[in-house]
């Protein structure tokens, strides 16, 4: 392993670590329920992506910045902005789709196999 990579982790790291620490935080200090939160780094992310702000932290962090919330975010409207350069209007319905098509099959059999092999109980009051 060389020095750089383990820059690279450590980058990663930081930066993955600070928005969780951001999501922490807004959990412990506000009211918000955690899909209201995953919404506003969600939204976040894809306004930042939209303004050419996400792009240098993802340059920056790499993974550390794409696989939180966020990143998906990012990912939506980098998709739809290099769709919509190249197919035109239609781009915007189909961009978004193709750039986190993985991302979203892959949540979805993972979740799947998750849910055959837990065994669920309903919460005791």
């Amino acid at each position: 392993m060389q020095w750089i990579d383990v820059l690279d982790y450590i980058k990663a790291f930081v930066v993955g670590g600070g928005i969780c620490v951001i999501g922490q935080i807004l959990l412990d200090r506000t009211k918000l329920t955690n899909g209201r939160i995953m919404v506003v780094f969600l939204v976040s992310g894809a306004i930042l992506a939209a303004f050419g702000l996400y792009e240098p932290i993802v340059e920056f962090a790499g993974a550390g910045a794409t696989v939180p919330i966020c990143g998906f975010g990012y990912a939506l409207v980098k998709g739809v902005i290099d769709e919509v350069s190249t197919e035109g209007l239609f781009g915007i319905m189909s961009g978004g789709l193709k750039a986190t098509s993985s991302g979203i099959a892959a949540a979805i059999v993972f979740g799947y196999i998750a849910a055959l092999l837990s065994n669920p109980k309903s919460k005791s009051k």
